[in-house]
This record gives C-alpha cells, structure tokens and sequence, in this order.
C-alpha cells in the first residue's frame, strides 16, 4: 500500500472504534486518528485493545461489545471525556471455525457469533444514537459483509446470516434517523488479508485459491483499504450517504467472469 494521503476531514470529532485491536479495528483507529479525529479504542482483548490506544494517542475502553452494561459505559465514557460522539465504527465480530454448515453447526456457535456480529452492533447503536441527537449529528457505520450479499458453498452460515442482519438493520436506522442529522451505512468488505486470514488459508491453500479466483482485482484487500472507506464514511465526504450497503470488495460481488491473469509485463 502506498502511503495515507494527508487529508483532515474529521478534526475535532470523537470516533469510537470496537474491535480496535483487530487488524481492520486497527487500521480504521489509525486512519481515523491521521484525519484529526480524537479516538476510542475498544476491544475485549486489553492488551491489544490498549497498545492500539497508545498508538493514535486515543482512549482504551475495555469492553466486550456483547454485553449491554459494558457498551453503555463505552460511549457513557467517550462522552464524558471528549463532549461528543460523531462517529461510531461498530467493527467487533467473530468468525470462528464451529460455524459452517447448517448440517454441523450446533447452537452454542450458532449463539456465539449472532451475539458477537448482530447483537453487538444493535447494542453499539442503541447506546451510541442518543449522544449523537443531541448534537443533531452523526455517522454510524456498522461492519457487515459482502458475504451476507452472495451465497457459498464453503459455508458460514451464523456468520453469514448475521451480517445479513446488520444490512438490513443499518438499512433501517439509516432511514429512521436521517432527517436528525444522523447516517448509518454498512460497511461489506470483501476477503481482507490479515493474520488471521492468512493462518486459514495457509492451511488450506486450495480454498484460498477458490476465493481469489472470483475477485476480479485478484487479491485481498488491504486492511488500510477498509479504513480508507470508514474514513470516507465517517466524514462530509459522504453526507448524501446513508441506508446503504457500502461495498469494498474488489469486484467479487459485480463479478461473473472473472478476467484472466494479466500478462506479465515487459
């Protein structure tokens, strides 16, 4: 990735970022931070969750983003400490291996992951909505998947299912809230290359093989590149943006042939 362009569109704005010790949470807390904004860096891990909050200078807030008690006092704390809350990046998920196909997936991992990828970003919504009418503004941005747009053979279905339940919520919230100054949008990337990612696949390099075949950019998507979009959604830039499924995805989900490997230059 070339490096981040110098642009300050979120000076003065206070974004909350769960997930931040992840490597996309992490990413978005940086860029976020790059472009002015005072950052709060939430995560469930504490030792990741903290050293991201070092890093932009922001505020950690343990918090595990399942429970309502913890997710109140979240956004009770970024309120307290900086006067505002603009932005909200509801980014904490799982996708653990229990979950694949509806024939073996049992209930607990079923449980498991629409608590971690649904219910956590319609707590992280219900308590973030209140700080941002009062100031009559706000940009929520709530991470689902291009997964929940597309079918696939290799399974997810708890996962697959929750991202398909933040579409549709962030659809609604979007609608609800518009005329108050406040946009929500889900943000759908494609496959991101991150360490975990790239543990999976190096265990199975085949099923790397199948998805890289159906992105028409061939690759995976950078972690920054993700950012990139929170960033644009999080500011003016997007002010006519809103109840919408915002794709990053490299193509795979516009795609039905893809192209063949591009000749090698010289």
């Amino acid at each position: 990735m070339s490096d981040t362009p110098v642009c300050r569109r979120l000076v003065g704005r206070t974004a909350v970022v769960t997930g931040a010790g992840g490597a996309v949470g992490l990413a978005a807390a940086r860029r976020l931070a790059s472009e002015g904004a005072r950052v709060v860096c939430a995560d469930v891990d504490e030792a990741t969750g903290a050293a991201a909050a070092r890093e932009v200078g922001g505020l950690f807030v343990h918090t595990d983003a399942t429970d309502p008690a913890m997710v109140e006092a979240l956004f009770d704390e970024a309120y307290e400490t900086f006067g505002s809350v603009d932005v909200a990046f509801n980014n904490a998920g799982i996708s653990p291996p229990e979950d694949g196909s509806v024939l073996t997936t049992d209930l607990d991992a079923w449980h498991r992951v629409q608590a971690a990828d649904l219910t956590s970003v319609f707590l992280c919504c219900r308590a973030a909505l209140p700080y941002m009418r009062r100031h009559g503004r706000g940009s929520i941005i709530n991470t689902a998947s291009f997964a929940a747009r597309m079918g696939a053979a290799t399974s997810r279905i708890s996962f697959t299912a929750a991202k398909g339940g933040v579409l549709a919520m962030s659809r609604e919230l979007g609608v609800q809230f518009a005329r108050e100054g406040i946009r929500v949008n889900a943000l759908c990337p494609g496959p991101v290359d991150t360490p975990r990612m790239r543990g999976l696949f190096a265990e199975d390099p085949e099923r790397a093989a199948r998805q890289l075949v159906h992105i028409p950019l061939g690759r995976f998507a950078a972690p920054e590149e993700i950012a990139a979009a929170v960033a644009f959604l999080a500011s003016d830039d997007s002010s006519f943006v809103t109840a919408s499924e915002f794709l990053v995805d490299g193509g795979i989900t516009g795609a039905y042939v893809t192209p063949r490997r591009a000749p090698d230059a010289g």
